[in-house]
Parts: structure tokens; C-alpha cells; sequence
């Protein structure tokens, strides 16, 4: 299996790369769509590379619960399963333990859940996580840790921070020998000594590659954002950083900045099913009565599906209906604007123009958590260039 990481281009801490992994090429910074179960909601393994996807994110804990690792493994491993062909990273069940409180107990040795499903036991440990991510043959597996939750005690997060270490130690040594790529994470919640130290103690363990976790849990803006300008440079330069859970058009480029490669996030699936469009102008809510009449296309700059063929008047009518086309259309462009937006950004990082662009994506997504539209509308001036 091939697996190589090449920076070729730089502005400031931006990097332009290319990951090089067994189903293909990844080219840096890159976003991955979250398909949880083995795919996007209202997507195709079609529709997503025709949106431009060269990865594509999974979770483990959710896979393991149904259809099972038995029967994907049986089925051919995960991209036969799924028919996606191109690299596919999994998420191993850590996030689900900030979650998923309610519903697990943490050990020395690892994780117990009872399933949301159905309250049957899944036990996860490091060694299990390797093991069957091993098993559904993905390109890139993260190690089993533990995410708290914010706010918390420095002493638990300290507490938290150690239980994640070992486990770490466990699942590279579990790794060795498997021929896929294994991502260590970063927690430490928002306190900077834990997460300096998390740095330290996961670039000498040489992993894959490293990811940034425990943020966007409900830490204010401020702190999270702090958090990756302090993480992402003390991570090892040859290898990939991985932002995970993060975000916005916004948090993006600001990650990106600081040297951040990869990025996964359920925000364009996720608003697009309640109407809520990212265009290069600003967010568009489509089930306001201002669209009704409306015969332009989301985004004009845009070549998705809905752009190329409907107006905003038919998506408004749609969604305000529940027509699952609504849905579907509306997550074929969302998903094609966060996209083509990181592949605005690989371009403006080869260009030395990324600040350029970082001041046209805060003019269009002003700060504001609930996403609600801004003055700055596709009836404005405003535009990400």
C-alpha cells in the first residue's frame, strides 16, 4: 500500500499537499463529507464524486453497531461495501463517548457502550478499533480516545488526557503491521499545558498522522479557535493535521492558516435538510417567504444540480413542503460549496492570496453561531474571492 504526504506550496503556516493513500490522491486542504453509515444522507457514491469528493468519512462505533464489521468484512471491506472508491478515513467511537455519556462507561482498557439502538453491549478498546478498522480495509483509522466535554475540570481533562495517552501507546502497537494509516488525536480540552503536552507525547509515538480533537463540543469560538492556533504548529510538519469536527466557512479558513490539512463536518448535509444554503455571498435560509417568487439560482458561481437547473423559487417550494427532493438538492450544492471552497483555498495558498480570501469569507459569514442569514446576502455586494 502506497501512503506518502508532499508540501508543495506555502503562505504563512497555509500548506498546499498531497496525501497519497491506497484508493487515491488526496489533495490538501481538503474537506471530507461525513457519511456516518457508509454514506452522505441523500447522496451517491456518484453524486459525491461528481461534487469533486476525493475522501469520504465513516464511524466506526455506528458501523460496528449495524450492519456489523462481520458482514462488511464478509461484503468485501468497506469501499465495496459502500461503492465509494476513493479514500475513506473512520472515525473510531471517541466523539460517541462525549456524546453518548448517558450511555457508556469509561474504563482503563477502553470504552463500553450500550447501543442507542437497541441497549446491546459494544466494548471498544484500542486494540479492538485497530483491529477492525484493519478489517473494513479503510485508508486512514483513528485511535480510540476519549473527547470531554466542555466545560470541565482541569483535573478531569488532565485525568482524561492520560487515559487517551495510553491508549495510544496500545494502538500503535497495535497498528504495526496492518498497512493502513493511523491518525493519533490530540485532546486536552482548552486548558494549553494539557494540549502542549498531547503534542509532545503523540509526535513521539510517530503516527500517520495527528488530529486536533476535543474542540467544537461547546467551548466558546475564542477558546476553540486558540486551541488549534496553538496545536497545529507543534505537530510534526511532514505528516497531516486533521481539524476534527470543524466547521464553518469561517473556522475553516482560520484553521487552514495555521497549517490545518483536513477537515470533516456534518454542517453542509446537516443545514442543508433544514433549508439552510452556503453560497459565495453569505447563507442563504431558502424557506423564507423572500425566495418564494424568486427565479435566480442559489448561486449563480455555482455548477451543482440545483444551480445548473432550479430556481431558488422550486427549492423554496420543496422544502417548505417536505419534498425529500428538496432535501436532496439542496445537499448536492452544500455539499459542492464547502468543495469548491477548499479548493478556492489550495488555490490561493499556491497564489499567495489566502489572506485575500480569508477577508472575503468574514465579510460573507460575519461570527454567529446560529448561521442565521447576515446583511451580507447574494443580494449584496459581498463575495468570497
Amino acid at each position: 500500500m502506497e501512503f506518502a504526504f508532499e508540501v508543495f506550496a506555502s503562505d504563512g503556516k497555509a500548506r498546499r499537499a498531497r496525501l497519497t493513500l491506497p484508493h487515491g490522491v488526496v489533495e490538501t486542504p481538503a474537506f471530507m463529507p461525513v457519511g456516518t453509515l457508509g454514506a452522505v444522507k441523500g447522496l451517491s457514491p456518484s453524486d459525491l464524486e461528481a461534487a469533486g469528493a476525493s475522501i469520504m468519512l465513516s464511524n466506526l462505533y455506528h458501523l460496528s453497531l449495524r450492519p456489523g464489521i462481520e458482514v462488511i468484512e464478509t461484503l468485501g471491506g468497506l469501499h465495496e461495501f459502500t461503492g465509494w472508491q476513493r479514500p475513506m478515513l473512520t472515525d473510531s467511537g471517541g466523539y460517541q463517548v462525549f456524546s453518548l455519556a448517558n450511555l457508556r462507561r469509561v474504563g482503563v482498557d477502553g470504552v463500553t457502550f450500550r447501543s442507542h439502538l437497541d441497549g446491546a453491549e459494544l466494548r471498544l478498546t484500542p486494540e479492538s478499533v485497530v483491529q477492525a478498522q484493519w478489517r473494513i480495509g479503510v485508508d486512514i483509522a483513528m485511535v480510540l480516545d476519549e473527547c470531554p466535554p466542555w466545560p470541565v475540570t482541569r483535573e478531569a481533562a488532565a485525568a482524561s488526557l492520560d487515559r487517551t495517552h495510553q491508549w495510544a501507546i496500545r494502538s500503535r502497537q497495535a497498528w504495526q503491521g496492518t498497512g493502513m494509516s493511523l491518525f493519533g488525536i490530540l485532546q486536552g480540552s482548552t486548558f494549553p499545558e494539557l494540549r502542549q503536552r498531547a503534542a509532545e507525547q503523540l509526535s513521539e509515538l510517530d503516527f500517520g498522522g495527528y488530529a486536533i480533537g476535543g474542540v467544537s463540543v461547546g467551548e466558546p469560538t475564542r477558546e476553540r479557535r486558540a486551541v488549534v492556533e496553538l496545536t497545529a504548529p507543534l505537530l510534526p510538519t511532514g505528516k497531516p493535521r486533521y481539524l476534527m469536527g470543524v466547521g464553518t466557512p469561517r473556522d475553516i479558513v482560520h484553521a487552514v492558516q495555521q497549517g490545518v490539512d483536513l477537515f470533516d463536518c456534518v454542517l453542509p448535509s446537516r443545514n442543508a435538510r433544514h433549508g439552510m444554503l452556503f453560497t459565495r455571498h453569505g447563507l442563504v435560509r431558502i424557506k423564507n417567504a423572500r425566495y418564494r417568487e424568486d427565479s435566480r439560482p442559489v448561486d449563480p458561481d455555482c455548477s451543482c444540480p440545483a444551480c445548473r437547473r432550479v430556481s431558488r423559487a422550486l427549492l423554496h417550494h420543496l422544502m417548505r413542503s417536505g419534498e425529500l427532493t428538496g432535501a436532496v438538492l439542496a445537499t448536492q450544492h452544500n455539499v459542492r460549496y464547502y468543495l469548491d471552497f477548499v479548493m478556492h483555498l489550495r488555490e490561493a495558498i499556491a497564489s499567495g492570496t489566502l489572506g485575500r480570501v480569508a477577508a472575503s469569507v468574514a465579510a460573507c459569514y460575519p461570527e454567529d453561531s446560529s448561521f442565521s442569514e447576515s446583511p451580507a446576502t447574494p443580494d449584496s455586494t459581498a463575495s468570497i474571492s
